[in-house]
């Protein structure tokens, strides 16, 4: 398993190195460079954790974006995400590097590092207390699948797509791209269109699910939405 997460993890950063730098035109692009550092601090730092911790849900974490057992209105969800993401983090060193639309001063970009930081945190806080928190919409019974309601899930439904929103607002302004800030919003409203599909499934298929679901009122943000 270890050796499939070290694997997996530098295939997906080696991907996200290629979309960057070729779009960028150079490697002479230390926010891309530092942006990669962190993306792969968390990933195998996380990796690791979760090896050690939670064996079973690694294995979830490393499964493909499609499987058998998922639900189809998420697998054309997934399809559209991906390739909004690839799109994104190509158009993003476009603007930033090769064609300089954009000129983000260092202290947004600092800011954007410390979105991405806090985003890594929510994700930290959510595996802690959801062995079941799969990339895919699906019910885990032979798992034994149970409703999580301690840590942050007291307080929102969702706390890892809290997190993603957090991401998505931190990689444009850490990477330098006004436009591709500007993009952020359609991947958090893609995100929260997401979230029906997965509470449908939670509602009909998880015993206690639609109980908590009253309790917690909030899916993203306390007291908002």
């Amino acid at each position: 398993m270890i050796a499939k997460m070290i694997i997996s993890t530098t295939l997906w950063l080696a991907g996200m190195a290629v979309l960057l730098f070729v779009a960028a035109g150079t490697i002479a692009w230390p926010q891309g460079w530092i942006y990669l550092a962190a993306m792969g601090a968390a990933g195998f730092a996380g990796g690791f954790w979760l090896a050690r911790r939670d064996p079973a849900l690694l294995a979830e974490r490393l499964g493909s974006p499609f499987q058998r057992d998922q639900e189809r209105s998420d697998k054309i969800f997934m399809s559209v995400l991906i390739l909004l993401w690839v799109a994104w983090f190509v158009f993003m060193p476009l603007d930033a590097v090769r064609f300089r639309l954009s000129h983000v001063p260092v202290w947004a970009q600092a800011i954007g590092a410390l979105l991405i930081a806090l985003s890594m945190y929510a994700f930290y806080l959510t595996f802690r207390e959801n062995s079941f928190a799969a990339p895919v919409v699906k019910i885990q019974k032979q798992r034994g699948q149970t409703v999580v309601t301690t840590g942050p899930y007291r307080h929102v439904r969702h706390p890892m797509y809290a997190g993603a929103i957090l991401y998505f607002l931190g990689t444009p302004l850490l990477l330098g791209s006004w436009y591709g800030l500007a993009i952020a919003p359609l991947m958090i409203v893609l995100l929260a269109f997401r979230i029906p599909i997965e509470e449908r499934a939670l509602r009909e298929k998880l015993d206690g699910y639609e109980d908590y679901a009253r309790r917690v009122r909030y899916r993203l943000i306390p007291g908002i939405w």
